[in-house]
């Protein structure tokens, strides 16, 4: 049996949802997006009332991503998790990653490729700790390795981090130069065959400018 729409009113604490009232009687909530075609005097039968209500279920699955990703670029997996712990369903979450997908809001390519242009600005590191980043957040094997093979080689990445922090070890003699340099790159994840001969260079320079 169809009822009647007899008030639509703006939520007093969401102002981007409204209660919806048939026949007199407060019926349920909705985001203005999916209410946006109801209207008083319009009828409402049960399959129309169970479809509003499960658009509204993705909407505000897929507002919730919105928010999410507005503070800062995330993965696919990181949406996901994020989703699955307001206990959204495994089934809206696909909708509302498709849909991300489908707007260009959620790209793992592109996320791959922002974080390690980012990490080799202002943070050089290995290879193999920037792929160790990259899988925490959620990326596929096959998108860290093509996107690595387009950055910056590891011996200029460990050169340019060496740069950054050559200056509190200006003063040390050889010995301690390597050593203290050596510690610093091998904790940026580079191995020992890319540090010894950057260390080489850079000692080699620091000597040539004294």
């Amino acid at each position: 049996m169809a009822k009647k729409i007899t008030s639509l009113k703006v939520q007093k604490r969401n102002h981007q949802r409204l209660n919806v009232y048939l026949d007199g009687d407060y019926a349920f909530g909705l985001t203005r997006y999916v209410a946006a075609w109801l209207h008083v005097g319009q009828e409402l039968n049960e399959e129309n009332i169970s479809e509003l209500l499960s658009k509204d279920v993705q909407e505000t699955a897929y507002q919730r991503a919105i928010r999410f990703i507005g503070y800062r670029i995330r993965t696919t997996t990181e949406v996901k998790r994020h989703l699955s712990k307001k206990g959204i369903e495994d089934q809206i979450i696909i909708q509302v990653i498709d849909r991300l997908e489908e707007n260009g809001l959620l790209n793992d390519t592109n996320f791959a490729q922002m974080w390690i242009e980012n990490r080799n600005e202002f943070r050089p590191r290995s290879h193999r700790l920037l792929a160790s980043e990259l899988r925490n957040k959620g990326i596929t094997s096959e998108i860290i390795q093509d996107t690595l093979e387009d950055t910056t080689p590891e011996e200029d990445l460990a050169y340019f981090a060496a740069q950054k922090r050559i200056r509190r070890y200006e003063h040390l003699e050889l010995r301690e130069f390597h050593r203290k340099l050596g510690s610093y790159l091998a904790g940026r994840g580079f191995s020992y065959s890319i540090i010894k001969p950057v260390i080489d260079k850079l000692w080699s320079e620091k000597n040539q400018d004294s």
